[in-house]
């Protein structure tokens, strides 16, 4: 292994897009209270919709795709909104991944960054609710497993946009 690699958990990115300190982290807060309860409210729509799509097929089969069927309009509606809701969610979600935040439990409220605890790449995470971040956890770990964030990665600035953890000069 090149001195640069190192193991990462299976489904986690091998260059993360940015580290964030817990002080940058935090700042974010606000975002993420407005945005979390929009997202749930999509995926619990999502759900919805999923249910009377499912309802329409279960009970018309392939009839309902029939222009002239009664409920035709419904299901063409329903997919539409299936369509835009899960565009809207991908693109949420997308957007905050790429800024190295992962989240990671809707209900919860449970969101993760990218961040430098001791050297090593872990997860800052924040449950809603919080009014700051000020854990960690590794990255193979998870919210169970998070602990209080060391001074120095409160105050800390790691490198521009997670160079140093990709093996960047």
């Amino acid at each position: 292994m090149s001195p640069s690699a190192s193991p990462r958990a299976p489904g986690v990115r091998s260059n993360p897009p940015r580290l964030w300190t817990a002080e940058e982290a935090s700042a974010r807060i606000a975002d993420l209270e407005e945005l979390l309860p929009r997202l749930r409210g999509w995926v619990l729509r999502l759900r919805e919709v999923h249910e009377e799509l499912h309802r329409l097929a279960e009970f018309w089969a392939a009839d309902v795709d029939a222009p002239d069927h009664a409920d035709h309009a419904l299901k063409q509606r329903l997919d539409a909104e299936w369509q835009n809701l899960t565009r809207r969610l991908e693109e949420a979600v997308g957007g905050l991944r790429k800024d190295g935040i992962e989240v990671k439990d809707l209900e919860q409220g449970t969101v993760d960054f990218y961040g430098l605890e001791a050297g090593e790449v872990v997860f800052l995470c924040w449950q809603r609710g919080e009014p700051r971040v000020a854990f960690f956890h590794p990255i193979s770990g998870s919210f169970r497993n998070r602990r209080p964030i060391g001074d120095a990665a409160r105050r800390a600035s790691p490198s521009p946009r997670g160079s140093a953890a990709r093996g960047a000069p």
